[in-house]
């Protein structure tokens, strides 16, 4: 049984029976325009909340229509299911039925997530959610769990990252519209495979954006770095509430889905005493429970605030997890030196450390880039509420060139990045074509066609990367071309080099599922080690009687290290110098005893992992 708790919108009641709902508290009167099948005008009702509403007889799913206000302008449903003709064309009345096959699907604990972000315009050449669909067993083979979508609500054009989405009940027609991410859902869990959605909850894009001539959907209290902030917290702010719970719902209970990723968080300005974003978890939390079946919310939040994640028995809003910015920074500047804007807080390993420790680098110290205090501390938040990463759309994307992290790094060094990710105890998330080294750069691109936007958002751009030191203008988002360069060649992944880091992250991920002393650690079953070396990482992990030591070694030269306390005999599980990676080498053993500490020669940029024998006389964990 579904259990659709959305009633904003068009929802087919019947045999050719619609009943139209939608809030509108700025109209003095409001009509369905309904262009097919047959055109009529059609009155609707308004109480004394602003909701319209409307129930009409022949009106087939298929059926096009438009709002008109006051008798005068049309515009789409805000809360309109199809957009076949684009953000300016009617809305489209959709049948919410589906073939589903994944009764037997019941979600995956975030603890098992391996997330894989993809972005379905240039994943495929066919641009649209069928196009992943035959890549689908590669993945869960490889190891992923769960796929990632950046937005898919209805953009202007044809071409977009999706975060200037503005009708967000809407599926991009261009990829597939509702019933093509239903059967990607479908797919995806019949591979064994989680799905979780990008959604912008802190604003709109700035075409085709007509909520505000429907009611007060916006605040002039607060701004956002892309436009009006979203009313969530000033008069009429529970009818706002309720528009954007109803799209979470929608989600989650019509298309099967899994979790969502809530994008920027932080410019969610919201004051309540009950903030908006508690509210949400708990609305989600609460259907999950009905449908008897897991739904996570992840934020993106560059706020360290612990808060976010906290239960709400603890003050906190009862997010499921969040993304580490921290994380990516320190190994960033790590891997490749780079040391502008925000990656000057982030030097030698220490950052890393620290994350890995607890979660974030920065939990309430002083912060250089920023000139202020920065983050909360994490003590009470597990492992498994923070998502980590080496690259990401945005830290790829906000580059001039679009440029991989790969671009910048030796074989050696793609290697390492990969294992410092995958081996660490949080929430690991791969960038689409990490796996195989994709060569193909992702750009900012778009599609407007409101040619002053258009050039708004060059010169917006470039204003951007000249005060970021770049000299040549960066590739015309609008251009085709733009978009076109960014398209996976997947064919890749089968040719030299590429085939070998495609069967190394295979190796990770399986390591990751059969070592329980990376799969199950805690914060308090691991321990950084305090080694000489700025630039290498060691860890000590334990969970039960299984225990590995991870080494990390940054740095472009052999790095010789005193390791301390290794009683018993020790296992080399992963050297990612070895030539069976296409790595030059090593002498590091396979495997030693040691009475006390021993002393290892690391190769240049290499991570290794030991294996604690569990036969050995007092292999009890380090935690014993």
């Amino acid at each position: 049984m579904t259990l659709s708790p959305v009633t904003l919108g068009a929802t087919v009641i019947g045999a050719n029976r619609c009943a139209f709902e939608v809030w509108a508290p700025a109209a003095t009167k409001l009509e369905v325009h309904l262009l097919t099948p047959v055109e009529r005008l059609v009155p609707m009702g308004k109480d004394k909340q602003g909701y319209c509403r409307a129930v009409v007889d022949e009106v087939p799913p298929g059926s096009d229509y438009f709002y008109r206000i006051n008798q005068k302008k049309e515009y789409p449903d805000p809360a309109s299911r199809w957009q076949p003709a684009g953000v300016h064309g009617p809305s489209r009345v959709t049948d919410p039925g589906f073939g589903w096959t994944d009764s037997s699907w019941t979600g995956l604990p975030l603890r098992d997530y391996v997330l894989y972000e993809l972005h379905v315009g240039t994943f495929s050449e066919a641009g649209t959610f069928d196009g992943i669909l035959p890549h689908l067993a590669r993945l869960r083979d490889l190891g992923i769990t769960a796929l990632e979508l950046m937005p898919v609500a209805e953009f202007p054009g044809n071409r977009n990252w999706g975060y200037d989405g503005v009708l967000p009940f809407a599926v991009h027609n261009g990829y597939g519209g509702s019933a093509g991410l239903k059967r990607l859902v479908n797919g995806a869990h019949e591979h064994g495979l989680a799905v979780v959605l990008d959604v912008v909850y802190n604003h709109l894009g700035p075409e085709g954006n007509c909520l505000a001539e429907f009611g007060p959907y916006f605040t002039d209290f607060y701004r956002t770095p892309w436009g009006a902030a979203l009313n969530f917290d000033g008069a009429f702010s529970d009818d706002v509430r309720r528009f954007f719970k109803e799209n979470a719902l929608l989600w989650q209970t019509e298309f099967h889905l899994d979790a969502l990723r809530l994008d920027a968080v932080h410019a969610i300005h919201d004051f309540s005493p009950i903030p908006f974003l508690e509210d949400l978890a708990e609305t989600c939390h609460r259907q999950a429970l009905r449908l008897n079946r897991p739904f996570h919310l992840i934020a993106e939040s560059d706020l360290n605030m612990s808060r976010h994640i906290l239960p709400q028995s603890l003050g906190g809003y009862g997010l499921d997890a969040q993304w580490s910015d921290d994380f990516h920074h320190s190994l960033h500047v790590l891997l490749t030196g780079e040391r502008d804007g925000y990656y000057a807080d982030y030097a030698g390993v220490r950052p890393l450390a620290k994350v890995w420790r607890e979660g974030y680098a920065y939990t309430g110290e002083y912060s250089q880039f920023r000139k202020r205090r920065h983050g909360s501390s994490p003590h009470h938040n597990p492992v498994k509420q923070f998502v980590v990463c080496s690259q990401n759309h945005d830290q790829i994307g906000n580059r001039q060139l679009g440029d991989r992290l790969n671009s910048q790094l030796t074989f050696e060094q793609q290697k390492l990045a990969a294992g410092t990710v995958l081996l660490s105890p949080f929430v690991p998330l791969l960038f689409m074509g990490e796996e195989y080294g994709e060569t193909a750069p992702f750009l900012y691109f778009i599609s407007h066609t409101n040619p002053a936007l258009v050039e708004a958002v060059r010169t917006g751009r470039q204003r951007e990367f000249a005060a970021q030191g770049w000299t040549e203008a960066p590739l015309d988002p609008q251009d085709e071309a733009t978009f076109q360069k960014c398209k996976l060649n997947h064919a890749l992944a089968k040719h030299g080099q590429h085939r070998v880091l495609q069967a190394f992250y295979r190796e990770l991920l399986r390591l990751r599922r059969e070592l329980r002393a990376i799969g199950r650690v805690e914060k308090d079953t691991l321990k950084t080690l305090e080694l000489d070396e700025d630039d290498v990482l060691g860890v000590r992990q334990w969970h039960k009687s299984d225990e590995v030591i991870l080494l990390f070694n940054f740095s472009r030269e052999p790095r010789v290290i005193q390791l301390p306390m290794l009683e018993g005999a020790w296992l080399q599980r992963l050297n990612s110098a070895a030539q069976a990676w296409g790595g030059p080498g090593s002498n590091d053993p396979d495997g030693f005893h040691s009475g006390g500490s021993i002393s290892l020669t690391l190769p240049p940029s290499a991570c290794l992992i030991y294996q604690r024998q569990p036969s050995e006389p007092g292999a009890k964990g380090a935690g014993a």
